[in-house]
C-alpha cells in the first residue's frame, strides 16, 4: 500500500463516521403515513410554501419584471455595489447550477425514484419566494467599506434586521451559528462535493486508457491542480468572480441544456411515457427510500442542494449588486431557482429516465447513492462521444461552483474570525487543502456532511426570514412604485428626491415614537 492509499484511507476514516453520526442529528424523522420524515425537510417546504402566498405567487407575478432587471433596463451607473445584476445572478447561479444539476439528480432519481423529479421542482418553484426575501435582505443590510467592497449575507440581515425589530439578542445568537454552517457548507458541499464528483466524470471517462485516477496518487494529483486554480482566483475577489462566472456560466448552460434536448429528443417517443412516470411516480410507491414520502425527501433533499434557497449562501453574492434599491435584486434572484431546479433539474431527469436503460435500474436497485456516472451513461446512449464533452462542462461546472463559494465562505469566515491578512490567508489555505480532500473521500458520506450543513443553515436563516418578512414587503412595494414612475417618465432624480424625503418623514416619525420600527 502506497503512503497516498494511507492517506485516503485517514481521510475515510475520520470523515464517514463524523459524517453518519451528523446526518442522524439534523435529519431526525418522524412517522408519517407508515415512513419516516425528517422534519428538517419540512421546516424548509414549509417556509417557500408560507412566502409564496404571502407576497402573492411573486415568483410568477414579478418574474417579467425580474427579467428586466436582468437584462440593464433599469441599470443606474452610480447606484453603490460592486457588479450588475447580470453579473450578481451568473455569480450566484454558479454556485447552484453545477454538479447538483447533474450528480445531485442521479442521486435523488436513483434513491427515490422517478417521482422524486416532481418534489424537485416544486420545491424549486417554493424555493423562488424564499430566495427573493433573503436576497432582498442581504441587499437592505449590506456593508460597504471605504474602498467600495461590499459585505452582506444571514449574518448581517440576521444581526441588524432583528434589532430594528426590536430583537437584538436573538439576532446575535443566530447570526453566529448561520455564519459557521455556510461557513461548513461551503467547505463540504460547494466545495469537496464538486472536486469528488468532477473526478468521478474524469475517471469513468479515462478509464479506457489509463486507471491512473482510479488510484488514490491520481486523485491526490487531481485535487491539487484545482486547488492551485482555485486558488489563483480567490487573489481576485468577487469582480474576478463575477468576470469568470458572467462568462462561463451562460456558456456551461446552452452547453448542457442543449445536449439534454439532443438526447430527449433521439428519444422523444419515450418522453411521454417519462413525464407520466414522473407524476405516478410522484404519489406511488416507487424507489428504495420509502415510497411517495422517499420520493418527496429525496427530491426535496436534492432540490434544496441545488438552488440553496432558505440556506442564506446566495445573499452573500446579491448584496454585491450595483443597486439602491434592495427588492430589485431580489426579484432578480427568483429566476436562479427557476434556472437551477425547474429547467435543468427536470432536463436532467428526463435524459437519466428515457435514455439509461439498464445503468438506471441498476442504481435503483442499490441502496448507495449513484452520482454523475448514470448522467453519463444516458448521454452516451445517444451521444456517444458526449461524455467527453461532459467532462468538459463537469470541470467547468465545479470549478465555478468552487470559486463562487469560496467567496461564500470567506464572508463567513471573516464574520466569524475577522478580515485581518493573516485570518484571510488562514482561510484561503483552508479552503484550497479541502479541496484536495474532496478529491480522496466517498460519495456517500460527503452527501450526509453537505446536506447536514445545508439544512442547519436553512434552520437559522428561516427563523430571520419569517420575523423580517414585512421589511421585504416595504421595499417590494418601493420598487414597483419606483418602476411604475420610470415607466411613465419621471426622471431618476425627481424619484429619488422624493423617496429620500419620505424616508426622513419616515425616520422623523419614528423618532418621535408614532410609529413602530418596521410596519407589518
Amino acid at each position: 500500500m502506497s503512503w497516498t492509499d494511507d492517506v485516503d484511507k485517514a481521510i475515510s476514516d475520520f470523515f464517514d463516521p463524523l459524517s453518519s453520526t451528523l446526518s442522524d442529528i439534523v435529519f431526525y424523522n418522524v412517522p408519517v403515513f407508515g415512513a419516516e420524515f425528517p422534519v428538517i425537510v419540512a421546516w424548509l417546504a414549509i417556509a417557500g410554501l408560507v412566502f409564496t402566498i404571502y407576497f402573492g405567487f411573486a415568483q410568477i407575478r414579478y418574474l417579467k419584471l425580474a427579467l428586466k432587471f436582468v437584462s440593464g433596463k433599469y441599470e443606474q451607473k452610480d447606484a453603490p455595489g460592486e457588479i450588475s445584476h447580470f453579473q450578481a445572478l451568473t455569480s450566484a447561479v454558479s454556485g447552484t447550477v453545477g454538479l447538483g444539476n447533474i450528480a445531485g439528480v442521479a442521486v435523488a432519481v436513483s434513491l427515490g425514484g422517478p417521482g422524486a423529479t416532481f418534489w424537485m421542482i416544486l420545491c424549486g418553484f417554493l424555493g423562488m419566494a424564499t430566495k427573493f426575501v433573503e436576497c432582498t435582505l442581504g441587499v437592505k443590510y449590506r456593508e460597504i467599506d471605504e474602498n467600495g467592497r461590499v459585505t452582506g449575507g444571514p449574518m448581517l440581515y440576521l444581526r441588524k434586521g432583528l434589532a430594528e425589530r426590536g430583537l437584538p439578542q436573538l439576532g446575535r445568537l443566530i447570526a453566529a451559528p448561520a455564519a459557521l454552517m455556510v461557513l461548513l457548507f461551503a467547505l463540504f458541499g460547494g466545495n469537496v462535493l464538486q472536486v469528488n464528483q468532477s473526478l468521478e466524470q474524469l475517471t469513468s471517462v479515462t478509464q479506457d486508457s489509463t486507471d491512473f485516477f482510479t488510484g488514490s496518487a491520481g486523485a491526490l494529483l487531481f485535487g491539487v491542480v484545482v486547488s492551485v486554480l482555485v486558488g489563483l482566483v480567490l487573489l481576485g475577489g468577487i469582480k474576478s468572480i463575477g468576470a469568470v462566472t458572467s462568462k462561463l456560466v451562460p456558456g456551461m448552460a446552452i452547453l448542457y441544456v442543449t445536449a439534454c434536448l439532443i438526447v430527449i429528443l433521439f428519444n422523444v417517443g419515450q418522453v411521454p411515457d417519462a413525464i407520466s412516470t414522473i407524476i405516478t411516480g410522484a404519489f406511488s410507491p416507487e424507489g428504495v427510500t420509502g415510497g411517495v414520502i422517499g420520493a418527496l425527501i429525496q427530491g426535496f433533499r436534492r432540490a434544496a442542494f441545488s438552488n440553496e434557497a432558505g440556506v442564506g449562501s446566495a445573499p452573500i453574492a446579491h448584496s454585491a449588486v450595483k443597486t439602491k434599491r434592495p427588492a430589485t435584486e431580489g426579484l432578480v434572484a427568483m429566476i436562479e431557482p427557476f434556472i437551477d431546479t425547474v429547467v435543468i433539474c427536470t432536463m436532467t431527469a428526463l435524459t437519466i429516465i428515457i435514455a439509461s436503460g439498464p445503468v438506471y435500474e441498476a442504481a435503483r436497485q442499490s441502496d448507495e447513492p449513484v452520482g454523475i456516472s448514470i448522467t453519463s451513461d444516458a448521454f452516451a446512449t445517444a451521444l456517444p462521444w458526449f461524455p467527453n464533452i461532459l467532462t468538459v462542462a463537469v470541470l467547468l461546472f465545479a470549478f465555478s461552483t468552487l470559486i463562487t463559494w469560496s467567496y461564500y465562505g470567506q464572508k463567513s469566515w471573516h464574520y466569524l474570525f475577522g478580515a485581518s491578512k493573516v485570518s484571510d490567508t488562514l482561510y484561503k489555505l483552508v479552503f484550497c487543502f479541502f479541496v484536495i480532500i474532496g478529491a480522496m473521500m466517498s460519495l456517500g458520506s460527503l452527501v450526509d456532511l453537505s446536506d447536514s450543513a445545508l439544512f442547519l443553515a436553512a434552520v437559522f436563516n428561516i427563523i430571520g426570514l419569517y420575523l423580517l418578512a414585512p421589511v421585504v414587503k416595504k421595499e417590494l412595494k418601493k420598487v414597483l412604485e419606483y418602476v411604475r414612475r420610470r415607466d411613465a417618465g419621471h426622471s431618476e432624480e425627481d424619484i429619488e428626491a422624493d423617496e429620500r424625503a419620505a424616508e426622513a418623514a419616515e425616520a422623523a416619525a419614528r423618532t418621535a415614537g408614532k410609529e413602530p420600527l418596521i410596519k407589518d
